[in-house]
């Protein structure tokens, strides 16, 4: 199968489904991942670039693509963002897309995940997934990422400047990261577990 995970920023991946794509990935499936901006706003590009693709030696996707993008300018509707999400889905075709929610209190996710809305209405197996910067998530779709958490909080730190920057005293990125982790694996009678909202979701039967 082939797996695209889009994210806003360099580490929103990371924070809302890496654990899921590290099992894809374990499982031998490719794995792509599109970020649509580099980050600039929270640190040097380069920087942010260069700790992207240091957690991306961990997952070992096929491609990590760049949206192009600049931090804090993706609009909703912003037609050229969705025409490149489609591209991205045309060529790709994959068979699950994992990308922010939409209720958010940044901008950019709110936006992107507008955009993917509408860039993957002619595409299957459509997922939504939580950041510390989402509100109202109420999934409904489990993974059970106790093997991978360790592999998660690895690409976490692999995004070194970004661990502290929580905005909340006392507490780093993977703190946030392992408390949701827990809480989202005792809502599904795991221990561990990345949680998803489906726009979309196929069952096979």
């Amino acid at each position: 199968m082939k797996v695209l995970a889009i994210g806003a920023h360099p580490d929103d991946i990371e924070v809302g489904c890496s654990g899921t794509l590290m099992k894809y990935s374990n499982d031998g499936h490719e794995i792509y991942l599109l970020i649509m901006t580099e980050g600039h706003l929270g640190g040097d590009a380069s920087m942010r670039k260069a700790e992207q693709y240091r957690a991306a030696d961990i997952l070992k996707p096929q491609e990590v693509i760049w949206g192009g993008y600049r931090d804090t300018e993706l609009t909703p509707n912003m037609n050229k963002m969705v025409h490149d999400i489609e591209l991205i889905l045309r060529r790709l075709q994959p068979d699950f897309t994992f990308v922010n929610f939409g209720d958010d209190t940044h901008q950019d996710h709110r936006a992107l995940s507008k955009a993917t809305v509408s860039a993957s209405r002619y595409i299957r197996n459509v997922l939504f997934y939580e950041t510390p910067t989402t509100h109202d998530f109420s999934p409904v779709v489990f993974v059970d990422i106790r093997e991978a958490i360790e592999n998660k909080i690895a690409m976490l730190l692999a995004h070194h400047s970004q661990v502290m920057k929580t905005n909340i005293e006392g507490l780093s990125i993977v703190d946030i990261a392992r408390s949701t982790a827990i809480f989202r694996g005792i809502q599904g009678r795991v221990q561990y577990a990345e949680a998803f909202i489906p726009l979309r979701l196929f069952i096979n039967v």
